[in-house]
This record gives structure tokens, C-alpha cells and sequence, in this order.
């Protein structure tokens, strides 16, 4: 098991090429960290694709509607669904877009963020206070610069299992 400072705000992700570690801000973002390991623990993520991987620029998936390869995947749809939970109010902080750096992804509503969530490739601060910052990259990052690139990428990287650190045994 990776080692965490606090496994239960901390998620592992197994994508294509290895284990991504996050360390999740529950302080800056409660209601969004809570969402993140509500379906994380429900195997929510498990299977769904990064649908849009943009060079320079950042990596998104959570699409657990349209994004799950072992389901119906179709590549027209993915990035426009979330969960069957409702959308969150945005949680916007002094947190900046930094390499590494994961938020959510949301529709032209600021209070619209449910499901999907992005990790940034490079610095972004065009996007601070405008969305919402919950994670931190810590361990793993070149897995995350290795994803096809695309929007849809033709074969595109998946989480394979994502979970809590501290459900990790």
C-alpha cells in the first residue's frame, strides 16, 4: 500500500501505466472531497475513461454516466454525463491551478460540478476562483503526462480501480 499522511483523504488511482496518488483537500472543498470518495468507495470510477486530454493543458475523466469502457462507452457522449447524485455548488478558493493540481469540471453553472474532475498538466491560472480545486497529485504523475491525448483520444487511458487509501487492504 502507498504510503499516506491521511488515508482517509487520500485516493489511489490505478490508470494505463501505474498508481496515481491524490492527496484530497477535505479543508478547502468538503462537500466536493466528499463526493470524490463517496464514488470512489461505490467503484463509481472504476472502468471510466479519460475522455478529454488536452497537451499543455490537463487530463479529464469522471464521466460515470458515458465514460465507462466496459459499459456503453461511446466517445460522442463521454464528458456529458455525471452521477445519478445531485450537482455541487462550486467551493471556489485562493487554491491556484498548479502541475498536479485536480479540480472539478463543471457545465457554464459554476454550481454545476457532480462527477467529473480534471488533473492539470501545467499551470492554469486562468481557471482559479472560476473552479473548483480539491486534490493534489503527490505520487504518479508521469502515468498522468503518459495518457493518450484527444477530445475523445482514439484509444483512450482509463482508471482502472479507484479508491480510498484508507479501504486499501
Amino acid at each position: 500500500m502507498t504510503e499516506t499522511r491521511d488515508p482517509e483523504n487520500t485516493i489511489i488511482m490505478d490508470i494505463d501505466g501505474g498508481r496515481v496518488v491524490i492527496e484530497l483537500l477535505p479543508d478547502v472543498a468538503p462537500a466536493h472531497v466528499a463526493r470524490i470518495k463517496e464514488l470512489a468507495r461505490a467503484g463509481a470510477y472504476d472502468g471510466v475513461v479519460f475522455h478529454r486530454v488536452i497537451e499543455g493543458f490537463m487530463a479529464q475523466t469522471g464521466d460515470v454516466r458515458h465514460g465507462n469502457t466496459t459499459q456503453d462507452y461511446n466517445p460522442r457522449m463521454a464528458g456529458t454525463g455525471g452521477s445519478d447524485l445531485p450537482d455541487l455548488p462550486a467551493e471556489f478558493s485562493g487554491v491556484p491551478f498548479e502541475r498536479g493540481t485536480v479540480g472539478m469540471a463543471r457545465a457554464a453553472d459554476p454550481n454545476s460540478a457532480n462527477s467529473q474532475f480534471f488533473i492539470m498538466f501545467a499551470q492554469g491560472h486562468f481557471l482559479n476562483g472560476q473552479y473548483t480545486v480539491f486534490g493534489q497529485v503527490v505520487e504518479g504523475m508521469e502515468h498522468v503526462d503518459a495518457l493518450p491525448r484527444g477530445e475523445p483520444p482514439a484509444a483512450p487511458g482509463m482508471i482502472h480501480r479507484m479508491r480510498v487509501a484508507a479501504d486499501d487492504a
